[in-house]
């Protein structure tokens, strides 16, 4: 009996459409595959290395990572370019239409937040750290501030303007800022949503703040979470 070489069609041949007019269902069809929206979540804040998304992302495979990049790709989600000498890495980044994705990261993690089995203590990406700085703030509690905020989050270092009730953020040098907090997402997270005192992480050496210490003791009550479904 003759062995016939069997080859398994690529995943990305595999994939079903909903095929339904709806544009939400449409919307899935881009983005709904396993890991899509976290790959843009993890774009959200600047263009970024293969080996950096894979760092950001520990749950993915290479695989899978390929496929996905290589769907949003045909999808116009997002593009990839090769960054000039020195650097010479090739990086991906959102287009501009899929920087638009980003009120959908910001209404789904206020719906989620809500959720009574959301477990924060789960790893937790500078990315997503810094997106649910804009998506929770509340513009009552920070209108009448105007102030830059650095963030040092391991190798990534970012500086946020709060003013007007908004807060924006960006990749710079957090040199000359207000107030600086240098650590882990998670650990800066559990301040700001967990409620963990600045002193005790401190003296815990998981956390670093330099700069108006009253405006970080401030600042970090600026995030209240929604309550919890049926509560």
């Amino acid at each position: 009996m003759k062995l016939e070489k069997i080859t398994e069609p690529s995943e990305t041949r595999q994939r079903r459409t909903y095929d339904d007019a709806c544009a939400a269902a449409h919307a899935l069809d881009l983005v709904g595959e396993r890991w899509a929206l976290l790959v843009m979540r993890e774009l959200m804040m600047g263009p970024k290395r293969f080996s950096d998304l894979r760092a950001s992302l520990p749950g993915i495979s290479a695989n899978v990572l390929t496929q996905r990049l290589e769907g949003l790709e045909t999808a116009g989600v997002l593009t990839k370019r090769k960054l000039p000498p020195p650097a010479s890495a090739q990086v991906y980044e959102l287009t501009p239409w899929g920087y638009e994705s980003e009120p959908i990261f910001q209404a789904l993690g206020r719906w989620a937040a809500r959720s009574p089995s959301h477990d924060p203590t789960l790893p937790f990406s500078a990315a997503s750290l810094l997106l649910s700085l804009r998506t929770m703030l509340d513009p009552i509690r920070a209108a009448d501030i105007d102030a830059r905020i650095g963030l040092i989050l391991g190798e990534e270092t970012f500086v946020g303007h709060l003013a007007g009730g908004e807060i924006e953020i960006a990749r710079a040098d957090p040199a000359g800022a207000d107030v600086i907090f240098e650590g882990e997402p998670r650990v800066i997270a559990g301040a700001i949503y967990g409620g963990q005192p600045l002193d005790v992480l401190e003296t815990a050496n998981v956390l670093r703040v330099s700069g108006d210490r009253e405006f970080a003791e401030r600042f970090v009550t600026l995030f209240p979470l929604p309550p919890k479904a049926g509560t």
